[in-house]
């Protein structure tokens, strides 16, 4: 498009706007989707139905909930803070579109391929923790107040020791970029298995990383933000229409972003999981969806069978479990690196 009659500057614009609809078109239908699969899983373990009326084995529920959501009256209570109140749920939703910027899909497929992507990916997960604290203080209510100041303390608190798994996904790879980090899993372990995750001294970063993602989406059994026996719904209890519905659809795009990301960093993205030659006619993006519908399985199995932590418990495992665990375990694989892979020894 560059090359055509639009020119160099609004050929770019137009082409980079193509590609930005290629991939929130299809997160928004997936959320939607997931939301089913959720559903649907949650009352397998149950031992229910789940959603099974409208639409053949109930796939169109989350189109006719989306529908109801969207024909309700949009309440804003008279002593909150207007602004803030109707940016808040905008806020969460765009922070969980922005991230996919950079997750590769495939070989070569990916918006921005940026030499910095994991920095970007940690800079747009810390703010997602801004909608909700904003929603909280604007709804001028104190049960919605109370539960912005448990997520900032929550998201804080994970954020940390996530920040150090990132550092040995990052030491190992030897780079910051996506697609590179991806790369340097292929054939990983014995030169048959495809994924950091596979390596015995990364495989407790891998589940550090999937529980910390937990609690930093607010899943279950971390959902202490919206706990309904203490604080009604949380940041949510003041909204209605469209913007509780922004909420939900925030939600499960950062529940995605971080399925994306833990099959990104320690799965092998686009990769098959065993470096055998036929396994790669299959195109690298069903891989990775499959490998996100899996981590998602595993988000929702844990939300069906687990129960809610107290906040106690969930201050403990954040700083004094994940915490030093990470920090400890950054040190060892600094060495390993240094004495096997730089012959620091030698």
């Amino acid at each position: 498009m560059q090359g055509s009659w639009l020119g160099y500057g609004a050929g770019w614009i137009l082409a980079t706007l193509i590609l930005v609809l290629m991939i929130a078109l299809p997160l928004m239908l997936a959320v939607a989707m997931i939301i089913y699969a959720d559903r649907k899983i949650w009352a397998a373990m149950a031992l229910r139905r789940g959603p099974n009326v409208v639409g053949p084995f109930g796939l169109l529920q989350s189109f006719a909930d989306g529908l109801k959501v969207y024909l309700k009256e949009t309440i804003i209570p008279s002593s909150a803070n207007r602004g803030l109140f109707l940016i808040a749920p905008i806020l969460t939703f765009t922070v969980a579109l922005v991230g996919w910027a950079v997750v590769p899909f495939g070989p070569g497929m990916v918006l921005a391929d940026i030499n910095v992507g994991m920095l970007y990916l940690l800079a747009i997960s810390s703010l997602g923790v801004y909608g909700v604290i904003i929603a909280g203080w604007a709804s001028n209510s104190k049960y919605p107040f109370y539960s912005a100041l448990r997520a900032a303390a929550q998201m804080v608190s994970y954020e940390v020791s996530v920040g150090f798994v990132l550092i040995t996904v990052i030491l190992w790879a030897d780079s910051f970029n996506l697609s590179d980090i991806i790369a340097a899993q292929r054939g990983h372990v014995l030169g048959f298995l495809n994924g950091f995750g596979f390596n015995p001294l990364l495989f407790p970063m891998s589940v550090i990383f999937l529980i910390s993602a937990m609690a930093e989406t607010a899943r279950a059994p971390f959902d202490l933000t919206e706990a309904e026996s203490e604080l009604v719904a949380g940041y949510q209890t003041e909204y209605s229409s469209m913007s509780f519905a922004l909420f939900w659809l925030g939600e499960y795009g950062n529940v995605l972003l971080m399925c994306g990301m833990t099959a990104v960093l320690f799965w092998g993205g686009w990769l098959p999981p065993f470096e055998w030659a036929p396994l790669y006619y299959i195109p690298g993006i069903f891989w990775f969806f499959g490998k996100i519908l899996f981590f998602f399985f595993v988000f929702s199995w844990v939300k069906a069978t687990v129960p809610r932590f107290r906040y106690d418990q969930l201050m403990r495992l954040g700083w004094k479990i994940f915490l030093p665990f990470s920090l400890i375990w950054v040190f060892l694989v600094s060495g390993y690196l240094e004495i096997f892979r730089y012959g620091a020894l030698g």
